[in-house]
């Protein structure tokens, strides 16, 4: 079967076609854990799609927070993607190197702030450099600045004391994006002064779970719906993602996009939130 949303996604090949339209923008929202000892800003620097300008999920930021990427204002959100050539009346495509962790976060933001015109390059940049298709590894030139209009849409993101709310409602769902050795407290959690082990109530999702293992690609829409349903989702009730940090929550919500549910809102903040308050309760 389709997926009933397929905008969310498209393929290298779409984007290798649309490549040089002028209304398209491509992003990426590289990420990664700060134990990988990796920089998406001088990996992108040295390797990246043609056009692609750097969207620094780290810095595009309210950075004021002792929260890691917590969403930022809507003006600084707006002044940052200006910066970066974004704006009113394009299509963003998304990636990140990868493949999918950190691309359906940054499809989330633009969301949040009301640029619905954004998709996700399906299978990333791994995917697009094993078809061999062309890339730059020049250092990158300061794009033309371009308009952008924020406009919050605050259905797609909660706190934490919306989820606990919704949590003790009986009907909303609120679904854990990590690995399941995080999420049942058997691993240590990778950000200091964090407890291990998950919401109580929550059910666990692994992000992972929701890609082709061989191709890196979100699954087809049958064995999507599959997989979450698999999990004890119920599409029909309400869902709240959330993961260590807010990063691969963007995934729950961009699947259940693409399966026809909207506004799949995700916790911002997500464990790195809840697990480091000791006032909050936890499960293991």
């Amino acid at each position: 079967m389709p997926y009933a949303k397929p905008d969310a996604l498209v393929s290298t090949a779409w984007l290798a076609d649309h490549l040089d339209a002028p209304d398209v923008r491509v992003v990426d929202a590289s990420w990664f854990f700060p134990q990988e000892g990796r920089d998406p800003r001088a990996e992108h620097a040295k390797l990246r799609i043609p056009g692609a300008v750097f969207f620094d999920i780290d810095e595009i930021a309210d950075t004021t927070s002792h929260l890691p990427h917590m969403l930022p204002a809507p003006e600084k959100f707006s002044s940052r993607v200006r910066r970066l050539g974004l704006g009113d009346g394009v299509k963003i495509v998304v990636y990140d190197a990868i493949g999918l962790r950190s691309a359906a976060r940054a499809w989330w933001m633009f969301r949040v702030f009301g640029h619905d015109d954004v998709a996700v390059l399906d299978g990333g940049l791994p995917k697009w450099l094993a078809e061999g298709r062309p890339v730059v590894e020049e250092r990158p030139e300061p794009p033309r600045e371009r308009h952008f209009t924020a406009r919050v849409n605050n259905l797609l993101v909660k706190d934490r004391h919306q989820v606990a709310r919704a949590t003790g409602d009986g009907r909303t769902q609120l679904v854990d994006m990590r690995p399941a050795d995080r999420f049942r407290g058997e691993a240590p959690e990778p950000r200091p002064g964090v407890r291990a082990g998950h919401v109580p109530g929550a059910l666990n999702l692994p992000y992972t779970d929701l890609l082709d293992p061989m191709s890196g690609t979100v699954l087809d829409a049958e064995r999507l719906e599959a997989r979450i349903l698999a999990a004890g989702v119920d599409p029909s009730k309400p869902v709240i993602a959330m993961c260590g940090s807010g990063i691969t929550a963007g995934m729950l919500a961009l699947a259940m996009y693409l399966l026809g549910k909207r506004d799949v809102p995700v916790y911002d903040g997500s464990w790195a939130d809840w697990g480091s308050d000791e006032s909050l309760p936890i499960e293991r």
